[in-house]
């Protein structure tokens, strides 16, 4: 679960929907996502900069859906290049446009969704990690640092 502001609140459920709850009523939701094969939901993250942007993936999947909860079930765009199952999903502190994602790959990948709903082929910025990252986090204070952990290990990306 995930609060966007004071207000809302967003869920995953096993089902493969996320939901968004207004907190003054929260004897109603909103489904703004549901997989069309019905797979878990593993993650998701607001953006912090357009909130109305959430980012989320679906357990064991290579791909990261945008979506724009003004448009309930309608993914804004695709993120596409990992390999392997995607861990973790990172909205820059200072951005609108720029998404961090990680995964089994190794790989830690930087997105400018500037243009989107126009495709979103290849990353910006990509690293290659010692093994699978597992978490992602990008700093809020000093936004040009980007932390990834794999292998017990935590690196400190500038990014």
């Amino acid at each position: 679960m995930t609060l966007q502001n004071r207000a809302n609140l967003a869920s995953l459920c096993a089902d493969g929907s996320a939901r968004m709850f207004d907190l003054r009523h929260l004897n109603h939701s909103t489904i703004v996502y549901e997989d069309p094969n019905k797979e878990k939901l593993q993650r998701l993250s607001w953006n912090k900069q357009e909130h109305y942007f959430l980012a989320l993936f679906a357990e064991n999947s290579q791909e990261v859906q945008i979506l724009d909860i003004r448009m309930p079930c309608s993914i804004l765009c695709r993120l596409k290049n990992h390999n392997g199952p995607v861990n973790g999903i990172a909205w820059a502190p200072h951005s609108p446009h720029h998404i961090c994602t990680a995964g089994d790959d190794s790989q830690a990948l930087i997105w400018d969704l500037q243009h989107a709903p126009r495709p979103v082929e290849d990353p910006i910025l990509a690293y290659t990690a010692g093994g699978e990252v597992n978490q992602i986090h990008w700093g809020p204070v000093h936004s040009n640092w980007i932390a990834i952990c794999f292998n017990k290990t935590l690196e400190i990306l500038r990014v």
